[in-house]
């Protein structure tokens, strides 16, 4: 504060859009004291700090809390290291509260920013504030997501691309079982069409995997690849055939494109994860490797007030199902409202927890006088009901 305005309780809202913001600020009565809107930009930035230390606003840990609908952008970024307590706010559970101020069911921006900020006045302890993750988390969380979106785009290429050589070149499918691996990519290029497959050397299969980094087992599959692509197969009309090799082609580059772009930010996010203080803890659990203990460190953070209890956790990673009773009924259902990135990652572990652990090898003894050695006796069994 610059010492020009009185500091006092006030609580804002914010509604978020992509080229303005709507922007509410009450008081402790839910008087609205003023109401603007501002560019998505750092001169509408400025202007919101403006505005708040002109009617009271103050940053700090029990300074004015921002109701918005989001946590991701500049914005809300910007908050934050402004030094205020953000505190994201569903969008459905805004469009519940709207209703307080209306039985119309009239929306406006301006009005939702109003609902906000009232929010934060009245309800602010039923809502969590943006978790204070470090730094490094929040770079360990954007490299996370696009990895696994990453991965989600390497699938639906090679789907796409598997449903279309079942209608011209099935025996691609049936020799080549997993499109994603450079052989198969590279022997596709060399081999989109039946036609092209019947002139498939195996020396010019062999030069370009050696190109592409494939050295080992060459003997093996160079043979096999080659005649399992010109296999006697159903085929369609010459010229639909090389149309459908074009589009192979033109599928397999979204495909190698999406491969690359999944080796690069699994690289960046091994590298971020392993900076973490958290990282030997997570990577001793079973069934954790290097990218699902990451993804796991990305959506829990390390902010150790985030969640008050075990059963705050679970919640959020949709491991507790929810109870529902009416009088003489109660049901209990899985829990849809989730992090569902968490859950995805909090079910290997689960399975892996849950899994007997692998026998352990026949000890063995050694005769100290010979160096022979041999395998020692079953231990005796627990007694029953130990």
């Amino acid at each position: 504060m610059d010492g020009q305005h009185e500091q006092r309780q006030v609580f804002c809202g914010i509604d978020w859009a992509e080229r303005h913001h709507d922007v509410a600020v009450v008081d402790t009565n839910g008087t609205l004291l003023v109401k603007q809107r501002i560019s998505d930009d750092a001169q509408g930035f400025a202007q919101l700090l403006s505005l708040l230390a002109e009617h009271g606003a103050a940053p700090g840990a029990d300074g004015t809390p921002v109701a918005i609908e989001t946590a991701a952008g500049l914005l809300p970024a910007a908050i934050v290291a402004a030094g205020y307590r953000l505190f994201p706010i569903n969008p459905l559970a805004v469009s519940r509260y709207r209703d307080r101020y209306g039985a119309a069911k009239t929306k406006s921006d301006a009005g939702d920013a109003f609902v906000l900020a009232n929010i934060a006045r009245t309800d602010l302890p039923a809502h969590r504030p943006l978790p204070a993750d470090s730094e490094l988390v929040q770079a360990v969380r954007v490299l996370a997501r696009a990895h696994a979106d990453a991965v989600g785009d390497r699938q639906q290429a090679q789907n796409k691309l598997c449903s279309l050589l079942r209608e011209y070149h099935p025996a691609a499918l049936t020799t080549l079982t997993d499109l994603s691996t450079v052989t198969a990519r590279t022997a596709l290029r060399l081999a989109p069409t039946p036609q092209a497959a019947r002139s498939l050397e195996p020396g010019q299969l062999r030069a370009a995997l050696v190109q592409a980094g494939r050295h080992t087992h060459l003997d093996t599959e160079v043979p096999r690849i080659v005649a399992g692509l010109s296999d006697e197969q159903l085929r369609q009309l010459a010229q639909v055939e090389h149309a459908m090799g074009e589009q192979a082609l033109a599928l397999l580059g979204l495909l190698d494109a999406a491969s690359a772009a999944v080796t690069r930010l699994e690289k960046a996010l091994t590298a971020a994860f392993l900076d973490h203080d958290d990282a030997p803890i997570l990577l001793s659990q079973p069934g954790l490797g290097t990218v699902l203990a990451a993804q796991l460190l990305a959506e829990l953070g390390d902010d150790r007030s985030r969640f008050a209890s075990a059963g705050g956790l679970r919640a959020f990673a949709s491991t507790a199902p929810i109870t529902r009773t009416s009088g003489t009924m109660r049901g209990v259902f899985a829990r849809r409202v989730r992090n569902r990135r968490l859950g995805a990652g909090v079910l290997p572990v689960g399975g892996c927890a849950c899994s007997p652990p692998p026998p352990a090898p026949a000890p063995t003894t050694t005769n100290a006088g010979n160096g022979a050695t041999g395998t020692a006796p079953p231990a005796a069994a627990w007694p029953a009901g130990t």
